[in-house]
């Protein structure tokens, strides 16, 4: 069941951003780059593995590197539920 980003985020997943460098399958000295993106959880980051890991059973262009970064945008004790707004003027 597909989930929105807010509440991935109250149970802890961070959007984890990887930079990836592979080799082009015909010219084996270029390198290009690639960026993936999606919400993961912390420490062991099992939908950039998932991903890393289709990448090498069904792509041709093997990787060379991989450098990412992990954020928590938000957490549980973070949110709180407004109930009122109050408007001046």
């Amino acid at each position: 069941m597909p989930q929105t980003e807010t509440e991935l985020m109250l149970k802890g997943y961070g959007l984890t951003t990887a930079e990836i460098y592979y080799r082009m399958p015909d010219y084996r000295h270029v390198l290009q780059s690639y960026i993936w993106q999606d919400y993961d959880l912390a420490p062991d980051y099992p939908q950039m593995f998932r991903f890393i890991e289709f990448w090498q059973k069904n792509l041709d262009g093997p990787l060379h590197s991989v450098r990412f970064t992990h954020r928590k945008l938000i957490g549980p004790s973070e949110w709180r539920n407004v109930v009122g707004e109050f408007r001046l003027h």
